[in-house]
């Protein structure tokens, strides 16, 4: 706006001026803590849509559905937060905006189809026993029928649109305690052409299952005591000594393998997860000497040690 002499309105002045004000500020990084109101889309998905169709016509439903989603409006919502928040939220939102969903769903199902691994794990659970195929055998039987089209190679049903299983790589794995590989259909054991018999861990293995993952036992526990201001400690000669009675009870009692790890340490570390929010803040160490006197006299006892599972 403009005056009677052509000069610009003065209200109009002052707002430019506070807008570039503001700008500098912004700029500066003065105003993150302000609160500001911004407008985001709603993450919440609105009603949810269910087509129930007839076995054999999945991707008719899920084409239903695409359809049905496209045709809800997207909402959106007012959130009240920080300028810094309301920054990283906005630039989320944007960010996502320029994704092309088409694309993305299309390189996905590549990926799948060229470079995918799907793991079956207690595959004995459905080898048919010696005994016959009579009661549960049955079933078990049909699911074995029921994994060969997808593991020898055919083209799967899936939300985001049809994916081919020729080139997946199938990985099944089992304990075989009460069947044997030869117990599954002969079609299905073509299927897995190479065989590899797993041997127990040992104390060795154990040792490394301790600390090498970035995950491991020993740091969740670190970390969760770590919360209540207590300070876990864990030497050599102590992970070693969790090591052994971990191998020990495997041993004497039924071999679970590295779960066993997480029981032993769950027995040996309860009293104190138990007492530690009640204690001042200090360090623990958890050497062998520790280890042994909390655990030893239970793996003295044969009887008590398989309650140890």
């Amino acid at each position: 706006m403009s005056g009677a002499g052509g000069e610009p309105d003065q209200s109009s002045v002052e707002t430019s001026e506070t807008r570039e004000k503001l700008r500098k500020l912004l700029r500066l990084g003065e105003l993150e803590d302000r609160e500001v109101e911004v407008e985001l889309s709603d993450d919440s998905g609105g009603p949810s849509v269910s087509i129930m169709t007839p076995q054999g016509v999945e991707e008719m439903g899920f084409n239903f559905k695409d359809m049905l989603s496209n045709m809800m409006p997207k909402q959106t919502r007012s959130r009240r937060m920080k300028i810094a928040e309301a920054r990283e939220a906005l630039i989320h939102e944007e960010a996502l905006a320029l994704v092309d969903s088409d694309k993305v769903r299309e390189l996905a199902v590549l990926r799948v189809e060229q470079t995918g691994i799907v793991f079956i794990d207690e595959i004995d659970k459905v080898a048919v026993g010696s005994g016959g195929r009579q009661g549960p055998d049955v079933s078990r039987e049909g699911v074995q029928r029921d994994l060969l089209p997808i593991v020898e190679g055919s083209t799967v049903q899936t939300k985001h649109g049809p994916v081919s299983t020729d080139h997946i790589l199938f990985i099944a794995a089992g304990a075989f305690h009460l069947a044997k590989p030869s117990d599954l259909i002969p079609e299905l054991q073509g299927r897995f052409p190479i065989r590899v018999e797993l041997t127990t861990l040992g104390r060795e293995d154990l040792i490394r299952i301790l600390t090498e993952p970035t995950n491991s036992l020993v740091r969740q526990y670190s970390a969760l005591l770590a919360t209540e201001g207590i300070e876990l400690v864990f030497p050599e000669d102590g992970i070693a000594a969790i090591a052994d009675v971990a191998a020990t009870v495997n041993e004497r009692t039924a071999d679970i393998g590295a779960r066993r790890l997480h029981t032993v340490m769950e027995r040996l570390l309860e009293s104190l997860s138990f007492d530690a929010p009640d204690l001042n803040e200090q360090q623990v160490v958890v050497d062998e000497s520790m280890v042994r006197k909390r655990l030893g006299d239970l793996l003295d006892d044969q009887d008590l040690s398989q309650f140890i599972l």
